[in-house]
Order: C-alpha cells, then structure tokens, then sequence
C-alpha cells in the first residue's frame, strides 16, 4: 500500500501547466516541432529517392519532433516527476538533445550535398529550413550545457556521451554502404559493423534505468569493458579490410562530383570506420581508468 500511495500521491501533482509552453526551453521545443515538420513536408513535396541520405533525411525530420513532443507533452503535465524514480529526466532530455543535433545537423550537410545545385532552387529552400532546425537543436544543447549548467549522470556525461557518438557514427556507416555485395572480405566488413550496434542502445538504456540496473546478475562497467575490447578488435579489423579490397584497383575517378559519387561514399564508410575505431578506443581507456578507480568528470 506504501509504493501504491507514492505513486497515486505523485500522479496527482502531474497537473497541466502552459507555463511550461511560454518558458525559453518549451519555445524552442515549438520551434524544434514547427521547423522540423515544415522541413519534412518540403522534402517530401519536393519528390522522394531510393538514395539511403533521402530515406535518413526522412526519419530524421520525423523522429526528432516525434521525441520533442513527447517530452515537452510529459513536461507540460509535470509527469516527468513520476519518471524521476526510475530515471534521471533532466539527463535524458539533455542526452536526447544532444542526438537530435548530431542527427539534424549531419542531415542538414548531406542534404546539401545531395539535393541542393544551382539550377535546384527549391533544393536550396529545404537546405535552408534544414539548417534553421538544426540550429534550434543545437541552441538546445548549448542552453543545458552552458547556460542552466546541467550535469548528466550518463547520456549527458562523458561515458553515455561516447556511446551516442559511436551508435551515431555507426547509422551514418550503415546508410553509406554501397558496393560491397560481389566482395566476400566487404560484405565480412559489414557484419563486422553490425555485431557491436544493437549492444550500444541496450547499455545506454540499462544505464539511464536506474531501476534495471540495480537489478542486473552482473557488473556493468565490467560487461562494458569487456564489449568495447570486441569492438575495438572488430573495427581494427574493419579499418585493414575495408580499404584494402575496396579501394585496391579502383582509384578516384576523374569525373567524380562532390555528390552521387560511388567512390566518394565508400570512401566516407572507410573515414566513419576510422573515427569510430578512435571513439571505440578512447572510450574503452576511460572505461578501463573508471574500472581501476579514476574518477571521471
């Protein structure tokens, strides 16, 4: 009767309050919505492709509003007090912030890349509302960050910070992988890929639970260490084989635009695969340093 009070007791305090709506954080929540769907529509008004940037692009303009209305509708209802006990909220949102710029701002320079020209004006008009929303994404950011000074217990923190890094590089490898199906060492290379990307959002969703992560058979850190010297050992091995038998016998062509070049793209995959190895090592030294007692910051 005493857990089913609290949550009754909790529940009664979750109240509309449009004050919320009318603060600096629910005004750019309206504005993140309103330009990201007016972004989408453009888009898809202009003319769909089969191209894999088209179909991220897409996602992007409508899972990132999706997520803010989400929150700021928990927000406005003040029932982020009753998720409190199982998770940190103000890391989350922050966390969630965080993603939402790194996957609008990408789609915002690929999109330009792509779909924008001299002769595409209305190219140039979605570009445009791309950036602007990718811009009050990042005045998101910088606002948690640098002006109300939140501190994340994980996604918002250094640890969750390399995990959301690593997935995000990840998704961007996976949409630019082309030319690999007649390579048996390529198509290797993507399973490599695959292998540590779907452990990366069970972690980062164990470690925001706090409620799921007490109640785990096993030390966490020491499961996180012990997955990231795989994936350190899986994208070294990607970074020998990826180049090797992708780019062997097939320099740059001479007529290969900044966009819809296959050699450009596969190129990209071979750069992604690099800084993730980077992302991969770094976060399993500060991993390694937390496991033996460092305090991280």
């Amino acid at each position: 009767m005493g857990l089913i009070g609290d949550i009754k007791g909790t529940v009664s305090q979750a109240v509309f309050t449009p004050s919320k709506l009318l603060s600096g954080r629910g005004g750019l929540h309206m504005a993140q919505i309103l330009l990201s769907v007016v972004t989408f529509v453009l888009a898809a008004f202009r003319g769909g492709s089969s191209h894999t940037y088209w179909n991220y692009a897409m996602f992007t303009w409508a899972f990132c509003p999706i997520m803010t209305l989400v929150i700021t509708i928990i927000e406005t209802m003040m029932l982020d007090i009753l998720l409190d006990a199982c998770l940190d909220w103000s890391d989350f949102t922050t966390g969630m912030a965080m993603s939402s710029t790194l996957m609008t701002v990408s789609v915002a320079i690929t999109y330009a890349n792509f779909y924008a020209c001299l002769k595409c004006p209305y190219g140039w008009i979605v570009t445009i509302f791309a950036f602007l929303c990718a811009f009050v994404y990042t005045l998101e950011v910088v606002k948690d960050k640098f002006m109300d000074k939140k501190k994340g217990t994980y996604l918002a923190a250094l640890p969750g910070f390399w995990k959301v890094m690593e997935a995000f590089v990840s998704c961007m490898i996976f949409i630019s992988l082309t030319g690999y199906r007649d390579k048996p060492a390529l198509i290797v290379c993507v399973i490599l890929y695959i292998i540590p990307f779907p452990i990366l959002p069970l972690i980062i969703a164990t470690n925001i639970l706090k409620k799921l992560k007490l109640c785990l058979p096993f030390n966490l850190d020491r499961f996180v260490f012990i997955f990231l010297v795989i994936s350190v050992v899986l994208y070294i091995i990607a970074a020998i084989l990826w180049p090797i038998f992708m780019f062997r016998n097939n320099p740059r062509p001479n007529d290969c635009p900044p966009s819809y070049c296959i050699w450009a793209i596969q190129f990209m995959v071979a750069f992604l695969t690099y800084v993730n190895l980077i992302l991969f090592t770094v976060d399993l030294i500060f991993t390694l340093l937390g496991i033996c007692g460092f305090k991280r910051t």
